[in-house]
């Protein structure tokens, strides 16, 4: 049996607020140092020896998830301009195509981009932020070829297929046309932080520098630009955790200057969309925790100028709205569940579209076209396949456009989703959403993977994923845990789980992990838990905490080493997390984060069996967070169960890029939960 890596211990004391933490791993934060490179490459071979043995069942394992994807897809085409637009795949390719069909779907197709031979020859590949001008004639799209999220811009003409020389560097990727089909605005981004933190304005073909029309100063907030649906404005959005700043533009006159529409105010959220001579406003002005919506003339758009369309409810939370010729289509969320409520401009009649199934996700879709009858919108659930809907707001017709193939056949019927409530420490009950295969027994022998994110107000909702069948199929119940952090049951409920109440999140999931143990959906010897990124802040905290209830655990990108971390504001994304987390600088912040930071929480005691994967370049979760943990847990830890470090050296935050090459980190995570329940074929 080969021995795990040990990595050097080297003594770091670091002090704040008179508190002195030992870091001996502080060392592997080094990037590209020998060493560090040492180490991580000997933790990959460590987890290939350890996990040869499941090499034919991977390969299995991901052939099966392959098979089960209808390789010549495409998506459901939408009109915008004159155009449809439509995106396909090819048999064995792993990236999209990129089309568009001139007014009708019979007409010629166009091929925009072949992203498989834009891809050829780099290890990563990423495309985003299409963006076509007014007149159809030209196209700006973001590169990224590391994994890095720092998106090269580019431009191609689309009356002659070549790639301008135009080339912006260090951007998010997406780009604002002005009217002038000449101009647009992009954001870009610091170096060494990664913040989105300035918009400038590009004129094609100029030779003249780029000018800055907006800096974001604050570095507590990030900013984007974008174009407004109605085409009549360039906006500019500045936003943090807890406030937003918004500045607009007239997009016929690029070279006049912006204009802010309302200027931030500590606490006060708040979105826009325009509509002939108004704006709308979602916002939790006055109190409004689950927000209301709002409206202002265009030429006065104050706060002060602000009135009421539709209230504050206590129950029901507003996320979003579509806005259109004829009518307004609010997004809401009443005790967990997605609703869609349709309401005419002329007469303020209004109804909602009705969902029959306990649990489910539905959400509006590409909707770009103003002027139209129809709304699209796309349904699933833990049982029910992706489908997208058109529906008549006028005649409240359906048609069901597509469901997503599952290749080989895949019957519902066969499959079972609920929701059960958890009651947590204090009381609060917690939604849990489940599926599994009709006729698993409540008898303590079943393997449940439980999975959950819990931060920032997002939602993990109950989708549909054909991957999950290799767990299904093999006798797993897969759950979700709607747990505080994130906005399942309206504001409050992300309210009640960040900053000084952050510790409710993790004792949520352990609660919903005994009650399933009790109600004996599973026992602690086959309860499994799964989270990224965020989600792998949660498994660290609650391994330390409960480590007995869980025989294995996945973490993926996990932000665990939190506290050096939110200490060291030249990492990415930093300082725009302190409205989540605090601000450990400050001493109460300090001590609280400190008390259940996976990392310095880490102690001698018996841990679960482990996965922990990360990427090389990962922006949002810098790869030594998770060598630290790992080494630290090496050092720690007093069982033999497994534990492994999988560090992929050519990806970041996402992992691998490509349908494909993505499946075979599924294939690896999944592998490894069912070897622990010895099931390997």
């Amino acid at each position: 049996m080969q021995l795990p890596p040990r990595a050097k211990k080297i003594e770091t004391k670091i002090t704040v607020h008179g508190d002195t933490r030992i870091d001996d791993y502080f060392w592997l934060n080094e990037r590209d140092h020998k060493d560090v490179l040492d180490y991580i490459n000997d933790e990959n071979a460590f987890y290939e020896e350890e996990t040869k043995h499941l090499a034919d069942f991977r390969e299995q394992l991901f052939l099966e998830m392959k098979a089960r994807i209808k390789e010549d897809d495409s998506s459901v085409p939408y009109k915008y301009n004159g155009y449809w637009y439509i995106v396909r795949y090819e048999v064995n390719k792993d990236y999209p195509i990129y089309t568009r069909k001139k007014e009708s779907l019979e007409a010629e197709e166009e091929i925009l981009f072949d992203c498989n031979e834009m891809a050829a020859g780099y290890v990563y590949f990423k495309m985003v932020g299409l963006s076509v001008s007014p007149d159809n004639t030209k196209i700006a799209f973001g590169l990224d070829t590391v994994g890095r999220r720092q998106y090269e811009i580019r431009i191609k003409d689309l009356t002659t297929g070549n790639i301008l020389d135009d080339v912006i560097p260090n951007t998010t990727g997406s780009a604002a046309w002005a009217n002038d089909n000449q101009t647009f605005f992009y954001t870009k981004k610091d170096e060494k932080t990664l913040r989105a933190d300035s918009v400038y304005k590009h004129k094609l073909g100029s030779k003249l520098a780029d000018y800055c029309v907006f800096v974001e100063k604050d570095d507590t907030f990030g900013t984007t630009v974008y174009k407004s649906k109605s085409r009549d404005y360039i906006i500019i959005a500045c936003y943090s955790t807890v406030s937003n700043e918004y500045h607009i533009l007239n997009a016929d006159t690029p070279d006049e200057n912006f204009e802010c529409f309302q200027k931030r105010i500590r606490d006060l959220e708040y979105s826009i969309s325009h509509y002939k001579d108004s704006f709308y406003i979602v916002t939790n002005a006055d109190e409004a925790f689950n927000f209301k919506l709002m409206k202002t003339p265009v030429s006065k758009t104050g706060i002060e100028n602000w009135h009421e369309v539709i209230a504050h409810s206590e129950d029901t939370l507003i996320e979003d709205i579509d806005i259109f010729k004829d009518y307004l289509v609010v997004s809401e969320r009443t005790n967990g569940l997605n609703q869609i409520k349709v309401i005419r401009w002329d007469d303020d009649s209004s109804y909602y579209l009705s969902f029959d199934s306990e649990t489910y996700l539905v959400n509006t879709t590409s909707n770009v076209d103003f002027d139209t009858e129809l709304l699209r919108y796309s349904y699933s659930s833990l049982t029910t396949p992706n489908s997208t809907f058109d529906f008549n707001m006028r005649t409240k017709e359906k048609i069901l456009l597509k469901q997503q193939e599952i290749v080989g056949g895949y019957n519902e019927a066969n499959y079972q989703s609920q929701r059960v409530w958890a009651t947590a420490q204090d009381g609060t009950q917690i939604p849990i959403s489940m599926v599994y295969k009709k006729g698993i027994k409540n008898d303590s022998n079943n393997p449940l993977l439980l999975y959950a994110y819990g931060s920032y107000g997002i939602t993990v909702d109950p989708y549909f994923s054909t991957l999950r069948l290799s767990l299904l199929d093999r006798g797993f119940i897969y759950a979700i845990a709607h747990i505080r952090g994130g906005e399942y049951l309206g504001r409050k409920w992300y309210d009640n789980g960040k900053l000084l109440q952050k510790k409710n999140t993790f004792s949520d999931f352990i609660d919903c992990s005994k009650f399933l143990i009790d109600q004996k959906y599973t026992s602690a010897s086959h309860l499994y838990a799964m989270g990224g990124s965020a989600g792998g802040l949660l498994m660290g905290a609650v391994i330390n905490q409960a480590p007995q209830l869980y025989n294995g655990i996945v973490a993926a990108v996990p932000f665990v080493d939190v506290v050096n971390t939110m200490l060291d504001d030249t990492i990415p994304l930093t300082t725009g997390e302190y409205d989540e987390w605090g601000n450990p600088h400050e001493e109460t912040y300090y001590h609280y984060i400190k008390s259940y930071s996976p990392y310095d929480q880490v102690k001698a005691q018996d841990y679960p069996n482990m996965l922990v994967t990360t990427g090389y370049h990962d922006s949002q979760v810098q790869y030594w967070e998770p060598a630290k943990w790992v080494a630290k847990l090496r050092e720690f830890k007093t069982n033999n169960n497994k534990l492994y470090l999988k560090t992929n050296m050519e990806a970041g935050h996402g992992g691998a890029s490509g349908r494909f090459e993505a499946l075979k980190e599924d294939a690896e995570e999944y592998a490894f939960l069912l070897d622990l329940e010895n099931i390997t074929r």
